[in-house]
């Protein structure tokens, strides 16, 4: 999961059915030094909306928006005091606020945040060729070992995956430009549920400028870079350019939940899942953590009263959504996180909140109370991150609370003691923003790779006069797109025509049962406690796999198989 340099109000377009926008909740977006605020309010289960509408009232709110399917409204009110005085109410359940549209005084860039895991990579400036790709791959999946280990490479002869078969990026974006991803990402269906934040409150570099009118981006546009690299894992076109994905034939939405920086908020999450649900989205990828809080904590004695009363109220918020989301048809897949712990025995957490900077504390965390959403909220099938050793990658969590299976997310220090060890060629290759691949300075304005570009193994494609861009990245963030992929195969084969929305669907209680038949088991390392300190890493890292054969803590129910899905999902 990526916090970049490695995700609200919604766009002036169609919007879905259970989003009402009632004000704008930009006009006159109030800056740190002003006395108001923005809340989200849940209304209490079963409560009455008119009576949750008089208490924030009564509380010196007004509401701006209303997501009706999670009973949510967004309310603009004083900035001191309003949510306790609103969560009094029996018709409120709580009250979170919403993160701050700031004013950029102009000429720095965004703040860098970048999640060191994903950008692991060779310093030595050495450019290796790729490997050649098999038979009916494209030219550069010869490097892509993921693609190998899930089966996806056999599969496709089978099911490639059927264009009927949608599935949702809940990210920084998709780059719809991409070559690779064109053909494939429906734009018209695409939304951005974020608002660009320029400066957080306390006066640093967040977003950057703004790059459009109103700071709201395109619906099929990435500044950030993290969502593009997911896309392609999952269904980058298999077209005879650059590389393919997992489900080369599915249609990709993107259903912008990420600030360019790469922080995802609770009020545009939960809009893009209810909003994926109501356009029928058969699987919708998480590959991050709700910010401000690693755990939302309902009682956390570290927190004040009123980060308290906002955990609460994001833990409902996100369930609410979750459920939403899996009762309307859609198969909902995460990532289990880069913290390199067992999330059934977590450690403090000294980074939360990390928005706005510089108000993290410690916190010992509950595992009976506290969750880490949304890969801990309901119906959320976790997903942990191999090498292309099949050994669990360092940073990864684990555990048997919350993981389902495991899929390639790369790993740069496998293979320990052979030439390998410590290489781009253990990362995962996908699709990537080339204004981003500038940004970061992988390219130069002409688009020629660079010396750093080189060194981070970042590739450029060619055939006449267009090119793409492909980076190696590696994180938890990787491997769930690979098991999405191979969800939306399953969609793909057993699925039936939807003659509501069109297209596909499939129960996803089905989707999860064929995933978690159909993978591979994969044992327990011998000894269990495994360490991790011969590749440099502290004791910390070590790690206890607990569990048979069939269900284990590093790998779940197993790797992810595409091609087993494809054949044996109805034996």
């Amino acid at each position: 999961m990526r916090r970049r340099n490695s995700l609200a109000v919604l766009l002036a377009v169609p919007v879905v059915t259970s989003v009402l926008v009632l004000g704008d909740p930009a006009a006159g977006a109030p800056d740190t030094a002003q006395a108001t605020a923005d809340y989200t309010v849940l209304v209490e289960q079963g409560a009455s909306r008119a009576a949750a509408i008089e208490a924030i009232s009564a509380a010196g709110g007004t509401v701006t928006k209303e997501n009706s399917a999670v009973g949510a409204l967004t309310v603009r009110a004083p900035a001191a005091g309003f949510a306790a005085a609103v969560s009094a109410s029996p018709a409120v359940l709580g009250a979170a606020r919403l993160q701050p549209i700031g004013h950029f005084p102009g000429g720095a860039g965004a703040v860098s945040k970048r999640d060191d895991v994903e950008t692991e990579h060779d310093s030595s400036g050495v450019s290796k060729p790729l490997p050649a790709p098999s038979v009916g791959m494209d030219p550069l999946d010869g490097g892509q070992w993921g693609l190998e280990m899930v089966r996806s490479d056999l599969a496709r002869a089978i099911q490639p995956g059927d264009h009927g078969v949608t599935v949702g990026v809940l990210d920084s974006g998709i780059d719809a430009t991409h070559p690779d991803l064109a053909a494939n990402v429906d734009v018209g269906r695409s939304r951005n549920f974020t608002v660009d934040i320029p400066i957080e409150p306390n006066g640093n570099p967040f977003d950057g400028p703004c790059e459009f009118a109103g700071c709201v981006d395109p619906p099929a546009y990435d500044d950030n870079g993290h969502g593009t690299h997911v896309a392609g894992i999952i269904a980058a076109a298999a077209n005879g350019f650059g590389l393919s994905g997992v489900a080369p034939g599915v249609t990709l939405v993107s259903i912008r939940g990420g600030q360019d920086a790469g922080f995802l908020f609770l009020q545009p999450v939960v809009d893009a899942l209810t909003y994926g649900a109501d356009i029928g989205l058969d699987v919708i990828n998480m590959s991050f953590f709700l910010d401000p809080w690693l755990y939302n904590c309902p009682d956390n004695p570290a927190d004040s009263p009123e980060q308290q009363l906002e955990q609460r109220t994001i833990i409902a918020a996100m369930n609410r959504a979750l459920d939403y989301a899996h009762d309307h048809g859609v198969t909902l897949v995460g990532s289990l996180g880069n913290n390199h712990e067992d999330l059934g025995h977590p450690r403090p957490d000294p980074s939360s909140p990390d928005f706005p900077f510089g108000e993290e504390h410690l916190r010992v965390i509950d595992n009976a109370t506290c969750l880490d959403l949304p890969i801990e909220g309901n119906h959320v099938i976790g997903v942990s991150a191999l090498g292309p050793s099949t050994t669990k990658a360092d940073y990864s969590n684990y555990g048997l609370e919350q993981i389902s299976v495991s899929a390639p997310g790369g790993w740069f220090r496998d293979f320990v003691g052979t030439p390998r060890f410590r290489t781009n060629e253990n990362l995962i290759l996908s699709t990537y923003p080339r204004q981003v691949a500038f940004n970061d300075g992988l390219i130069d304005a002409d688009g020629n790779l660079t010396p750093a570009g080189v060194a981070a193994g970042a590739v450029r494609f060619c055939d006449g006069g267009t090119c793409g861009y492909y980076v190696p990245l590696q994180g938890t963030s990787m491997a769930s797109p690979h098991a999405v992929g191979v969800a939306s195969l399953i969609v793909s084969e057993y699925g039936h025509a939807d003659n509501q929305l069109g297209g596909l669907t499939l129960d996803p209680r089905r989707v999860e049962q064929i995933l978690l038949d159909s993978a591979t088991n994969h044992a327990c390392p011998n000894p269990r406690l495994f360490s991790y300190q011969n590749v440099g890493r502290p004791a910390e890292f070590d790690a206890l796999c607990e569990g048979p054969l069939g269900f284990n803590g590093f790998y779940g129910d197993g790797i992810v198989n595409a091609l087993d899905a494809v054949t044996h999902g109805e034996s």
